[in-house]
């Protein structure tokens, strides 16, 4: 008898430690059993967990990944594994916040081009393309929200939070990998407008500067010249020359995290608006409109142009964003360019 009360004792605190259901959870009762597709396949295991789990803590992903819990094909796996059409994927029992999954509110954006393999939108300035480094979501999680019946959207490339225009996401895998294979071989041309501070002399410059990225104590990501770092070539082009702004237009010849702001800032004519590598005196003294001109309250850099190849109809295409009304009115308030 007492080993009996000892087992229940033991039973109850078990039952006792095991998290409970309640009206912000939800309980995946069995294990679920899911067959790859195409547009799946080729995705690494844990983020199509990640994608897949909503509302799952990236933790438990991973624990669930080590675990084993996590099958493919009825063997063990781990995080690097890539999946192939096909593959029958064991998702193990999980409890998911229902809170967490209703957090992203579901947005669209002002859509460039739209077809059953890409969608090209107008980001606007201060909202993140995705979660993450205290951004709780950005674009991508609010496209995804904003259309449940989507079996696949991921970005294509990345923009700054600050940064306005063209930005590109995926809507098959195939669309995906295609366009990451043009933008490594330097196929796609993408441009930007970008208003420098100074008086700038060119009508075309070549910047070529090696760029070493890092992340501060703080967890902020930074960008600086230097010998060593990753090849780095932009050429600018002058479009309109103002007393102490200059509109360029800015080519990136590879794609470098915030390549266009550091070799502006390191050649002496940052961004207007650029909190990070700008000057902060001007930035500040922008946001609020003088006798010589008006506010400017974001970054004014906008990606205007892309240039690439249809990955399913293999036709070339070039896409145009309008620059942001807000940064056409601070350009009107400066008045006539001076050539």
């Amino acid at each position: 008898m007492k080993d009996l009360e000892g087992i229940s004792r033991k039973t109850r605190q078990t039952v006792v430690k095991e998290p409970v259901a309640t009206s912000s959870t939800k309980v995946l009762p069995q294990a679920q059993f899911v067959t790859i597709g195409e547009e799946e396949a080729g995705q690494r295991i844990d983020n199509y967990l990640l994608r897949v789990c909503k509302g799952v803590p990236k933790s438990h992903i991973y624990r669930i990944l080590r675990s084993g819990e996590v099958r493919v094909n009825k063997g063990r796996i781990d995080q690097l594994y890539r999946l192939n059409a096909g593959d029958l994927v064991r998702i193990p029992p999980i409890r998911v916040a229902e809170k967490a999954e209703n957090s992203v509110p579901g947005a669209e954006f002002p859509i460039v081009f739209e077809d059953t393999h890409l969608l090209v939108i107008n980001k606007p300035a201060g909202v993140a393309v995705h979660g993450g480094s205290g951004v709780s979501f950005g674009v991508i999680e609010q496209l995804r929200a904003a259309r449940p019946e989507a079996k696949f959207l991921e970005l294509v490339h990345r923009l700054d939070r600050e940064t306005s225009g063209l930005l590109l996401i995926a809507k098959k895998r195939s669309a995906l990998t295609n366009m990451h294979d043009q933008m490594r071989d330097g196929v796609t041309d993408k441009r930007y407008f970008a208003l420098a501070v100074g008086d700038w002399k060119n009508k075309r410059q070549h910047v070529k500067l090696p760029l070493h990225k890092y992340t501060t104590a703080d967890g902020e990501r930074r960008v600086v010249v230097q010998e060593g770092g990753q090849e780095a070539h932009t050429v600018f082009t002058l479009l309109k020359k103002y007393a102490n702004f200059a509109l360029l237009e800015a080519e990136l010849k590879t794609g470098r995290t915030h390549q266009i702001r550091v070799h502006l800032a390191s050649s002496g004519f940052p961004i207007a608006g650029d909190e990070k590598y700008g000057d902060f005196a001007l930035n500040k003294a922008l946001q609020k409109a003088d006798a010589t001109r008006g506010a400017l309250k974001r970054m004014f850099l906008h990606a205007h142009q892309i240039t690439f190849t249809h990955p399913d109809s293999g036709k070339k295409m070039t896409l145009n964003a309008p620059l942001a009304p807000e940064c056409e009115k601070f350009l009107v308030s400066l008045g006539q360019p001076l050539d």
